[in-house]
């Protein structure tokens, strides 16, 4: 059985931690082991964040938009944004790649997502936004939304 749910929220960087919480507890449906849960709350926090930053240049009259679907242990994530976009998204996956040097960024954000999730994919036009992709198979889910 398939189960979904979306959210939507101001792009503010207060509202990274709101994400990363209520995707966790969605997902807990399955019974993650604690290292599943941690890295999928870390994958939400780096897309979240690039949105916010990256995306919107802190320009908190811009919209962060969340899907996550489950079914047989299959977790689908989506994070959009309506923002700037990428130019080169071969560029921006480079690890310690950032355009934002000045805020003390790592670089590290899709590294960090191609490590904890089985697929990534990005998606992104200049001036209308991006859509970041993952899929991670968890190991020992149950179902209990059955």
């Amino acid at each position: 059985m398939k189960n979904e749910m979306q959210i939507q929220f101001s792009a503010l960087s207060q509202n990274e931690s709101f994400a990363r919480v209520t995707v966790a507890a969605f997902i807990a449906q399955l019974d993650p082991t604690m290292d599943e849960l941690t890295e999928i709350k870390t994958v939400v926090s780096e897309a979240v964040t690039n949105s916010i930053i990256h995306g919107y240049e802190n320009d908190s009259n811009g919209i962060v938009y969340i899907s996550v679907s489950i079914e047989d242990g299959l977790v689908n994530l989506s994070i959009k944004d309506k923002g700037m976009g990428i130019v080169d998204i071969d560029e921006a996956r480079q690890p310690l790649y950032t355009t934002k040097p000045e805020l003390e960024r790592s670089g590290m954000g899709f590294t960090i997502m191609e490590n904890f999730m089985d697929e990534i994919s990005i998606v992104s036009q200049p001036g209308e936004g991006t859509e970041v992709r993952l899929k991670k198979h968890l190991s020992n889910s149950k179902m209990l939304c059955n």
